[in-house]
């Protein structure tokens, strides 16, 4: 079976490229529905997360946006958030991709944003970035999440840039402009991925 990642920078519309993705029948693990669920309250997760955070946590849940607030803002923070959470993601999306392996699919997309930060396609037959102009990804950011310009420039600096990801590109999906290019882009992706696991 072939693995391949997706990425791309915060507000690139990655998940819509996904979701194109699957649209075609492609199966996609989605490492930020799996980083919700390692966290879902009893889970040993939860309750690392609320030990080290205990401000975050809210009649029981995690406030997630004022968890997202105090690790955007402190590199040391983000850090100690990380070393819970993604051991605990990583076992999760190898659990999932030995299930689709079994059951006989051909290829699968691992979508992450922080692939490339991880280096977790040294590990992988592939990876492909959805990219977009840094200006439009700004403004997208802003729009999206509310945030001010200096907020979304913090959490945009917290990745890696998007020179970085496009040097260690397999493939490249430009989503600036209409959402039928994009989608023919996808279309043409998933065929070189599915040959490329034919092949192999």
């Amino acid at each position: 079976m072939r693995l391949v990642g997706l990425t791309g920078g915060i507000a690139s519309g990655k998940s819509t490229v996904a979701r194109m993705f699957a649209e075609l029948g492609a199966p996609v693990i989605d490492a930020d529905l799996l980083a919700r669920e390692v966290v879902l309250p009893g889970t040993p997760g939860f309750a690392a997360v609320a030990a080290r955070f205990p401000s975050v946590v809210k009649e029981g849940q995690l406030d997630r946006k004022a968890l997202a607030a105090l690790v955007f803002s402190d590199p040391a923070e983000r850090a100690a958030l990380n070393a819970i959470v993604h051991p605990l993601i990583g076992a999760a999306a190898l659990a999932r991709t030995a299930e689709l392996a079994a059951a006989g699919a051909k290829a699968v997309l691992y979508e992450a944003a922080l692939i490339v930060e991880n280096n977790l396609d040294r590990g992988m037959q592939g990876l492909i970035v959805v990219r977009v102009a840094p200006e439009q990804q700004l403004q997208r950011l802003v729009a999206r999440e509310g945030l001010s310009e200096a907020e979304a420039r913090a959490r945009l600096a917290a990745q890696a840039s998007l020179e970085e990801k496009l040097r260690r590109a397999t493939w490249v999906i430009d989503n600036g402009s209409d959402l039928a290019q994009t989608r023919a882009q996808v279309e043409a992706v998933w065929q070189q991925v599915l040959a490329g696991a034919t092949a192999s």
